[in-house]
């Protein structure tokens, strides 16, 4: 996991799937489990879309 990103990135990730995990509660509704993805991967400091970012990048040279 070499991939990090940055302080307020992280912020708004984690704030978000936050936000998205008290919806499914408060809506009683499965669909708020997404939020754990962006809560996790913003807490591990991970983004896995630039790691295939730069897999693709790499691929393309």
């Amino acid at each position: 996991m070499t991939c990090g990103i940055k302080k307020p990135s992280r912020a708004f990730r984690v704030s978000m799937g936050a936000v998205i995990l008290t919806a499914g509660v408060y809506f009683q509704s499965y669909w708020g489990l997404l939020g754990l993805v962006p809560v996790v991967f913003g807490l591990m400091n991970y983004c896995p879309l630039c790691t295939v970012k730069s897999y693709v990048g790499q691929w393309r040279k």
